[in-house]
């Protein structure tokens, strides 16, 4: 099996996170957006999010990213994160995705995030299971909230509440 290697992204990996987050744009319901991403906006996300945002290689490259962010602004929301997680569609099914989160997750706790939301296209059957087989709850659905394909989509909220002490500070974002 191929070294896997979890890591805090680079600017120098935003055109490779460009190309996944793009596959999922294009040909997917997995997000609603059809806006395509570009090297700068990704870089950009990358700076504001700095150990917010991970990658993880295998043997053939930079094969999926993960990021948060606090869910909403202002500081009713400290300690809440809203998370993305996505794989290059040929790295899917080999473990990368759960530890990808196992870190983010870790990462989260160490800058105060108490939960984690995902906010997970209906139709994503893969995505639905996997939070459910890493400890997320259905927490919520916002019928047709998303557009795409000439479908409207449910969004369905997945939430995972995090081992961090109450009071443990300021989250990083």
């Amino acid at each position: 099996m191929a070294t896997v290697k979890i890591r805090p992204a680079e600017r120098d990996d935003a055109g490779a996170i460009r190309v996944i987050w793009n596959h999922y744009i294009r040909e997917t319901t997995v997000t609603f957006t059809s806006d395509e991403k570009r090297d700068a906006e990704v870089a950009d996300l990358i700076a504001l999010r700095a150990e917010a945002f991970l990658v993880v290689e295998n043997g053939s490259g930079l094969a999926g990213f993960a990021s948060f962010g606090q869910f909403r602004a202002g500081p009713g929301y400290r300690g809440t994160a809203e998370h993305t997680v996505l794989l290059a569609p040929d790295a899917r099914g080999q473990g990368l995705g759960r530890s990808l989160m196992q870190a983010l997750e870790t990462q989260a706790r160490a800058t105060g995030y108490r939960t984690l939301i995902g906010g997970l296209s209906a139709e994503n059957d893969a995505a639905l299971v996997f939070h459910r087989a890493i400890g997320f709850e259905e927490a919520g659905r916002i019928r047709h909230a998303g557009l795409k394909f000439g479908r409207r989509i449910d969004l369905i909220f997945m939430q995972k509440m995090l081992d961090t002490p109450p009071d443990s500070g300021s989250p990083l974002l």
